[in-house]
């Protein structure tokens, strides 16, 4: 199975002046069995950014495509349905007791609102078959509503945690916005229980995004007696800051052993991009 994975995008005042196309084509030269995102693909959660994001995603050649939400797609009360709408929209979960919810922010007043939902997460278990393998893509949101903190919420986690129990797959892969470990990880209040997560359901990768910087790692827990790896990809085509890492992600056989890993970094020159390609492993 490949998976190419982008993060980041932020369309709207933070996304590249350039041209899209440069960057389709190069996405679209990479034969992805699926492709995921984790997050921020819009600067301010704002309905014209979300088009933008719409028109860029259906001219990527794939037949799969999952994602999750981030804090900046989440800047206004209607992100999380605008995402619905115009991202990806999975079977959302919810948590099995509302009255013991932490989150701030979890459930809004739909009378004050008139949202048409109130449920503001966007968590999801979904399962694809690819190359005759049951892959099951765990969406977490670990993200807040007009927030730049992250917290998972307790009693989602519990639900998630109960239905694995019923489920069978061949691979599980857990995609998420703020990053289990890595640079910003401070602002991913509760951190610590996702990571425990991942441990206690045995999850081998861990895609994450937010911090705009690449990190790769494969970290063992001994207590847990569990190794996973962890995957921090950069922005993909952000104008935010001059020091971002700016690139997307291919994992080649990911699960097998002959798995490889490639770093392919955007370079801005005049108003058009370059490309160089690594191979990590």
């Amino acid at each position: 199975m490949n998976i190419l994975h982008l993060s980041d995008l932020h369309f709207g005042p933070r996304h590249w002046d350039g041209d899209d196309e440069i960057l389709l084509e190069k996405i679209n030269s990479y034969p992805a069995d699926v492709v995921i995102d984790t997050g921020d693909t819009t600067t301010d959660g704002r309905e014209c950014e979300y088009a933008e994001v719409r028109r860029f995603l259906d001219n990527i050649n794939c037949e799969h495509f999952v994602a999750v939400i981030g804090n900046h797609d989440k800047r206004n009360l209607t992100g999380h349905e605008l995402f619905k709408e115009y991202v990806y929209n999975p079977q959302v979960i919810f948590p099995s007791s509302h009255r013991q919810t932490q989150k701030p922010k979890l459930f809004l007043d739909r009378k004050i609102t008139k949202l048409k939902e109130n449920f503001t997460d966007v968590n999801f278990l979904e399962i694809l078959t690819i190359d005759g393998k049951k892959v099951l893509f765990i969406g977490i949101d670990n993200t807040l509503v007009f927030s730049d903190y992250g917290f998972v919420e307790e009693s989602i986690l519990c639900t998630i945690e109960e239905k694995l129990r019923g489920m069978t797959y061949d691979l599980a892969l857990l995609l998420t916005h703020y990053p289990l470990l890595g640079t910003n990880m401070e602002l991913f209040m509760n951190s610590r229980r996702l990571i425990d997560f991942v441990n206690s359901q045995k999850i081998e990768f861990v895609f994450c995004g937010h911090d705009h910087c690449l990190r790769l790692e494969n970290t063992y827990d001994l207590y847990a007696n569990h190794r996973f790896y962890h995957f921090m990809c950069g922005t993909t085509s952000s104008a935010n800051t001059c020091w971002d890492d700016n690139m997307f992600l291919y994992y080649e056989n990911i699960g097998d052993e002959d798995f490889h890993l490639y770093v392919i970094r955007l370079l801005h020159k005049d108003g058009r991009l370059e490309f160089k390609e690594e191979k990590i492993r």
